[in-house]
């Protein structure tokens, strides 16, 4: 069995095996170790960035489904079936691109393209399961599965887009996709065989939606809306005619994320159910919120399980004090950027200043310059008072 010993010897680390048994670090801790740890363990820059690359390639081989130890629902002779929500991604104008271009160079434009697409579907922790020539398609929900699969296909899909914006704007040749996304039962091959195409009505859902989606386009069914909850805003694009599928189908195109400022103001969009007692918890929130008021600064936890209603109490006792009209600051932590300390303050901050996610560095500047000129406003008053 692999120690962190021989895991460091066999990078040509081996000088630091010491520092890492004084400080008891194993290798069940390696991926949450950062740059500034490695730092403080005594490693140099070269050798901090060669083992942070070794154990991004590791957790790349441990997430690979081909080493996972299978955990099968149901399967059938040939597969297994789940409920996936698929993407498929398609690159606009390939033929124009090829015959604009020496093969070479077509070549490392689509290498290019394809690892835009596989970051951003990575990083949401899908699979890319087949690569199609200009067509990518790729599973949330299998091999690995999450709380909120919708959820993560359309941050990936919106995130495709950014990522080939962002490469024009570095000089590189202009690139544009087309996103569909939908959700459905499949089948797909058992989880050990080296083919793990999923076989049903969704794959090929996905693949008409992307067709008939503009440049630039994320198109979702209706049930993938549904299920991504209130955290995008969509506009509706009624019942285009889907080559090949018999049925009726509503589709959304995906505008960019909500100004929900958490994930359950997103989940309650469409209404939340009333609160049922709880009235002990909410009466204490109220008695420390009275304590506050006479200049006596709080602080309170809520722990308890997942879905267990931390967050539906928490709404309950703001309703409560609408008639004091507090100010309310909400900082949402999210499993999506678990590597930046500071997201919750930065989302925090644009949504108090109205940053939208297209705005340019300039009109971030201009909005915080306004800000700021209110801020020092009020505080003159504040001192003139």
């Amino acid at each position: 069995m692999e120690t962190m010993r021989t895991w460091l010897e066999r990078l040509g680390l081996g000088q630091y095996v010491p520092a890492f048994e004084r400080n008891d670090v194993e290798l069940d801790v390696l991926e949450s170790l950062t740059e500034s740890d490695l730092e403080q363990l005594g490693m140099s820059l070269g050798h901090r960035k060669r083992l942070l690359r070794a154990i991004v390639e590791r957790g790349a081989r441990r997430a690979d489904p081909a080493n996972l130890t299978p955990s099968i629902e149901s399967t059938t002779a040939a597969g297994e079936r789940r409920q996936v929500t698929i993407l498929f991604c398609d690159l606009v104008d390939s033929v124009r691109l090829s015959r604009e271009h020496d093969p070479e160079e077509f070549r490392a434009i689509m290498a290019a393209y394809h690892g835009v697409v596989a970051q951003s579907v990575q990083r949401y922790e899908g699979y890319v399961a087949q690569i199609q020539g200009d067509g990518v398609i790729a599973y949330f929900g299998f091999p690995l599965a999450h709380e909120s699969e919708a959820d993560r296909a359309v941050r990936a899909g919106l995130a495709i887009m950014e990522a080939l914006a962002a490469m024009v704007a570095g000089g590189q040749v202009r690139l544009s996709a087309r996103v569909g996304i939908a959700s459905g039962l499949v089948v797909v091959s058992h989880i050990l065989a080296p083919d793990k195409t999923a076989v049903g009505d969704t794959p090929n859902l996905a693949h008409r939606l992307q067709g008939v989606a503009a440049p630039g386009e994320v198109l979702v069914t209706d049930p993938v809306r549904v299920l991504a909850g209130g955290a995008f805003d969509y506009e509706d694009r009624g019942h285009p005619s889907l080559r090949g599928v018999g049925e009726v189908v509503r589709v959304w195109r995906v505008m960019g994320s909500s100004n929900a400022a958490s994930r359950f103001e997103a989940a309650a969009r469409r209404g939340v159910s009333p609160m049922v007692g709880r009235e002990q918890e909410i009466g204490r929130l109220l008695d420390r919120w009275k304590l506050t008021r006479t200049g006596r600064g709080q602080a309170v936890l809520i722990a308890g399980e997942p879905g267990i209603g931390k967050s539906r109490i928490l709404r309950a006792f703001q309703e409560r004090l609408d008639p004091d009209n507090p100010q309310v600051a909400q900082f949402q932590c999210s499993p999506y950027h678990v590597n930046s300390a500071l997201y919750p303050v930065i989302d925090h901050l644009e949504r108090a200043l109205d940053v939208a996610r297209n705005d340019s560095d300039a009109a971030r500047l201009r909005k915080i310059e306004a800000a700021l000129v209110v801020l020092d406003a009020a505080h003159a008053r504040g001192l003139a008072a």
